[in-house]
């Protein structure tokens, strides 16, 4: 996960709508069981997903009412602390 591309995808979901987020992950997970997909391009949707679920996250935060910079402090910080157990 990537702090600048999460960050770039809330702003995003601001500007428009989370669906279209939830639609591009429902595209990814389908591609993945696409024949013939090879283990680093399955890694490059992982890590989309991993961003994509990140930045749903961090603006469900948004909208409850914690400020963006706190928000997405928070979320890196749950994320390595889960990494780090």
């Amino acid at each position: 996960m990537r702090l600048p591309i999460i960050k770039h995808i809330v702003e995003f979901i601001e500007k428009n709508d989370e669906d279209w987020v939830v639609e591009s992950m429902e595209l990814l997970e389908d591609l993945i069981e696409a024949k013939g997909i090879k283990d680093e391009e399955l890694d490059v949707i992982g890590e989309l997903l991993s961003n994509f679920s990140g930045a749903l996250e961090v603006h469900k935060d948004i909208k409850s009412g914690t400020p963006q910079k706190e928000a997405l402090n928070g979320f890196m910080k749950r994320v390595t602390g889960s990494i780090d157990k």
